[in-house]
């Protein structure tokens, strides 16, 4: 049976935006990155704290998730971001580059309708800065009809907590138990 997946936004999530007054978070480290189309003269500023690598890779060594990055960085998260955390390289979401102007063009975030078709029927724990209250009625409605679905939202100034993760992991703790302790097609288990 496979695990659900866990999709991990990077903005907002590992990087944290600045507050009003132009701080991050002291826990966050400076490093400076070429993401894939710009030259190296050119770099990007970044904050990461090296402690969400030891967090990631405890959630990933478990095994009760499947890991995939669902970010607009793409690739670049698994070449530019996950190594400076020491995670594992792990497959992504390819996200299209839509011409928006907002995260919820439709009043929902846009990565939503490229995920939903990306997921199928699997179950999902996604954490995001960025979700609305259509995206937790999305969720909602998933789990309903059997699929269940976990959104993880982070405060974008503060970014990833332990306790995002131990949500993560309490969640699918009690979906194992559902599964261990009815099996059958009908309880959604098969979906699972």
């Amino acid at each position: 049976m496979r695990p659900p997946y866990l999709l991990l936004d990077v903005d907002g999530v590992l990087i944290p935006f600045p507050a009003a007054d132009g701080t991050i978070p002291a826990t966050h480290d400076r490093h400076d990155v070429v993401p894939a189309g710009r030259s190296a003269d050119n770099p990007v500023t970044i904050w990461l704290n090296p402690a969400h690598g030891p967090l990631l890779v405890h959630v990933i060594r478990t095994g009760l998730v499947t890991p995939v990055w669902c970010t607009s960085w793409r690739q670049d998260a698994t070449t530019l971001i996950g190594p400076l955390l020491g995670l594992p390289p792990l497959p992504y979401v390819d996200l299209p580059r839509p011409q928006i102007t907002t995260s919820h063009p439709n009043g929902y975030l846009w990565k939503r309708d490229h995920v939903d078709v990306w997921l199928g029927d699997i179950p999902v724990a996604w954490v995001d800065d960025d979700f609305t209250a259509l995206d937790h009625a999305w969720a909602a409605e998933r789990t309903a009809r059997g699929v269940a679905t976990l959104l993880v939202q982070p405060d974008p100034h503060v970014g990833l907590l332990t306790e995002h993760l131990a949500e993560v992991m309490g969640w699918v703790g009690r979906l194992s138990d559902l599964r261990a302790s009815d099996p059958s097609p009908a309880s959604g288990a098969e979906a699972a």
